[in-house]
């Protein structure tokens, strides 16, 4: 009945399943083990009538033309620019680290820094702290110094569950300071967020003759998976020869035959309030102080700014233990981790037609543009 089987409905497996539907004419059958459409980037309109999003900020970013172009096609946009600040021991920071944080931090001395930065480096640079520790200049390795301990190290570490100690030395390294006072922070060429919501992209992208979409569906529960099989897929029981596109966890595919997979997962406080406004950007990092790395207001990212009631969203960081309700987002890449995940990826090269795509299944990170265009390129290889 199918020529495709996709499983998961987030970005990687809409954007494939329309591909293979549209350009190659397949039959694709979507699985997806929750409720809704849409993965982690599913919003929805809560009981006071505020867009959010489910599973933390998404904020579309791309200099992709192809990716951009592709999306265009399901969705208006609505004109946002993300700007983020760090509650750096009660006073609001912009992040990155750019010439407006050194003229508030430095005050009188900004505009000396300010010149050996720019003289250094040149005017808009995008320079690691890695650089500037380095830097013979004393004056620019304490600006170094200020981002790592303020901006970067303690939030590290809430964020990964780590000490400094555990930290690499060349993640810290590449924490930038902007040299120029943009304080978005992105400055791709597109940036926004979907007019009317991510849920409807989705919703259109799976709307098409020769998808069909099967919600609230385990994929171990139609699917079984034996590599060592002369019928290496089944699906309800019977055998399938056609495309399988996994974006899932991979460990979990296999039952964690050869262990579990580390990620880090996130619990998400919402609480709402009946007054205009909670804070001062869409977004505000805890980077120095609190149990939770960041507070999310959604009426800046959606456009809500008329409503006279706000919802916000605290994020906490934990250990993913593979518990009901616990969701995986962040892999902890490091060789331990990364071999043990090869020894995973073994399993399904043996299946010429098994492909694995996205965050979880490839055990890395992806932006939402990043996805995209992997998606696109994948479908055009199959």
């Amino acid at each position: 009945m199918y020529d495709s089987i996709v499983i998961g409905c987030g970005f990687a497996g809409a954007t494939v399943a329309r591909e293979l539907a549209e350009r190659r004419g397949h039959k694709v059958l979507v699985l997806d083990s929750r409720s809704h459409v849409g993965g982690n980037c599913y919003d929805l309109e809560d009981e006071n009538g505020i867009l959010i999003h489910q599973y933390g900020p998404h904020i579309f970013h791309t200099n992709i033309d192809r990716v951009y172009d592709y999306l265009s096609r399901f969705t208006e946009w609505y004109d946002y620019s993300h700007e983020v600040v760090g509650n750096v021991y009660g006073k609001e920071l912009p992040i990155p680290f750019n010439l407006n944080t050194l003229e508030m931090v430095y005050g009188d001395r900004a505009p000396h820094l300010e010149e050996l930065l720019v003289q250094e480096f040149g005017q808009g640079a995008r320079v690691p702290i890695l650089d500037l520790m380095n830097h013979e200049n004393p004056e620019l390795q304490e600006i170094a110094q200020y981002v790592y301990e303020n901006v970067f190290l303690k939030y590290t570490m809430k964020q990964l569950g780590k000490s400094p100690k555990e930290i690499d030395p060349a993640v810290s390294g590449r924490v930038p300071v902007l040299l120029s006072r943009d304080n978005r922070y992105f400055q791709d060429k597109y940036q926004g967020l979907p007019l009317h919501g991510y849920t409807p992209i989705f919703e259109t992208m799976l709307d098409y003759e020769g998808i069909e979409l099967r919600l609230d569906c385990e994929a171990r529960r139609v699917l079984t998976i034996n590599p060592e099989s002369d019928t290496p897929i089944l699906l309800d029981g019977d055998e399938f020869e056609g495309e399988v596109i996994f974006t899932g966890a991979l460990d979990e595919l296999f039952d964690c035959c050869y262990g579990r997979l580390p990620y880090r997962s996130l619990r998400f406080d919402f609480e709402h309030y009946n007054q205009k406004f909670y804070q001062s950007h869409g977004v505000v990092n805890y980077t120095v102080s609190e149990d939770f790395t960041r507070i999310t207001e959604f009426k800046y990212l959606t456009g809500q700014l008329d409503k006279e009631d706000t919802t916000i969203v605290k994020e906490y960081p934990m250990p993913y233990s593979g518990k009901e309700g616990e969701i995986p987002y962040y892999a902890i890449n490091n060789e331990a981790n990364n071999a043990l995940y090869e020894k995973y990826v073994k399993l399904v090269e043996k299946i010429p037609q098994f492909h694995l795509l996205g965050r979880l299944a490839e055990y890395k990170y992806y932006n939402i543009d990043a996805i995209v265009d992997r998606a696109l390129t994948l479908a055009r290889e199959i």
